[in-house]
């Protein structure tokens, strides 16, 4: 039984109800591909081609660089990082009114550049903001909408693990170009928030900024947060600039990170198995997916699944910006059951051959993936970085949800900036001379 229908059939609806069943995602992926692989070669050749397939997902010296930026970004987690970088974004924007939210939103975008995880922003950023915004009077729904709906702009600004992943599902996309692609949206994502922080504070005028710290005392702030920024300039500044590969530069980011950590006295050895567990856990998770989504890849590529689907799509619309439409609606639908990872692994094999028939530049596209599976993580009913950081500030998951409305109003609109105004992300990457 080799007919591409019937295996897509197999395929698609296998993980469909799978997830359905709450089976892990893994395995709903796994699966499905492996049945599907032993109908094409027979019982032997298939579980032998899937474990070969499954080997060379997982075999990329690039995907290293993954464990290995989330280890330094659970030493920088652990390290007592957080407060400091907060401190800095209280100088940059406290002043304003509601100046704590705006704060929050700054420091969710700094330190999520350090950490790259969106769940590890809500979660340290939150846990620390939430006593002095509760002490200020802040509403605590608002307050925890925020800081959820600033938490995923480190998605985008690099170290971004989510763009290390979609790098090796395009097939070899530049991570360099990706990074520095990722610049821009990044800091709209920041900015919108912000501005949503602002039509707030206009409604609640006593709300107020505190007042200037003082030029001594910001720059003693800025100096103590100076080391932890130190990780962007040597670990994305080296790849970016070519001094090291992505692998090499998440290396570096683990030596910095401890050293630092050591020096801040914040991180102790008892500490590290712990540290070590933890991002074990977290990489391994990632890792196997690869691994069993090559399965899929293999068999969709065998199966036509990309081709029927944009013979399918060609034959609605031949509009670039209907077809864009359909993609984008699709991505921020699925990518709410589904965690980024598996959605990039699933998707950008069928989604990504389609829109370069468009002309639409990969680092472009891969941009506008994470930035709308960034949306998605936020987004209700199942929405891991909005359970974070209800938990963290200690409030019911409705009022937040409702205060959250504007948020995704905002980005959602950003989302469309970004898809239809490519040089927002590919200017940086042109500028420096590593894409056309």
């Amino acid at each position: 039984m080799t007919d591409p229908l019937v295996l897509s059939g197999i395929l698609i609806g296998g993980l469909v109800l799978l997830l359905a069943l709450g089976v892990p995602v893994s395995i709903a992926i796994g699966l499905p591909s492996a049945v599907c692989m032993l109908l094409l070669a027979g019982f032997e050749n298939g579980a032998i081609t899937s474990m070969q397939q499954m080997f060379r997902g997982a075999n990329t010296f690039v995907l290293v660089a993954v464990p290995f930026f989330v280890l330094a970004g659970a030493i920088m987690n652990t390290g007592g990082i957080a407060e400091r970088l907060i401190n800095l974004a209280r100088v940059m924007v406290g002043r304003t009114p509601a100046g704590l939210l705006h704060t929050n939103v700054i420091a969710n975008a700094i330190f999520g550049t350090v950490s790259g995880s969106a769940v590890a922003t809500a979660a340290a950023v939150g846990s620390t903001m939430t006593p002095m915004l509760k002490k200020e009077g802040y509403d605590p729904a608002m307050s925890a909408a925020t800081n959820v709906s600033a938490a995923p702009s480190g998605m985008l600004i690099p170290p971004s693990n989510t763009l290390i992943i979609y790098s090796l599902a395009a097939g070899g996309t530049s991570i360099g170009a990706l990074f520095l692609a990722g610049y821009i949206p990044g800091i709209l994502w920041a900015l919108g928030c912000s501005a949503v922080v602002f039509f707030y504070a206009r409604r609640h005028p006593e709300l107020r900024g505190n007042a200037f710290p003082g030029w001594r005392t910001a720059f003693v702030v800025f100096l103590r947060a100076l080391p932890s920024l130190g990780l962007i300039v040597v670990a994305i500044g080296g790849i970016i600039a070519g001094f090291f590969t992505p692998t090499e530069g998440s290396a570096i980011a683990v030596v910095y990170a401890l050293v630092l950590s050591m020096i801040y006295r914040t991180v102790r050895v008892r500490d590290l198995p712990g540290i070590l567990y933890d991002a074990c856990r977290t990489s391994a998770i990632a890792i196997f997916l690869i691994a069993v989504s090559s399965i899929m890849g293999y068999v969709m590529t065998y199966a036509r699944i990309p081709q029927l689907i944009a013979e399918t799509l060609f034959g609605w619309t031949d509009s670039k910006v209907v077809v864009l439409l359909i993609m984008m609606v699709v991505l921020l639908l699925i990518g709410i059951p589904l965690d980024p990872t598996p959605a990039i692994l699933i998707f950008v094999p069928i989604f990504l051959p389609i829109a370069v028939s468009y002309g639409i530049d990969p680092v472009h596209f891969g941009i506008m993936m994470v930035f709308n599976l960034a949306i998605a993580v936020i987004s209700p009913p199942s929405a891991p970085v909005l359970f974070v950081g209800t938990q963290v500030a200690k409030v019911r998951l409705e009022p937040v949800i409702r205060r959250m409305v504007p948020f995704l109003v905002v980005l959602v609109i950003l989302l469309f900036v970004i898809v239809f105004v490519p040089d927002l992300s590919l200017w940086l990457p042109r500028l420096a001379g590593l894409i056309n």
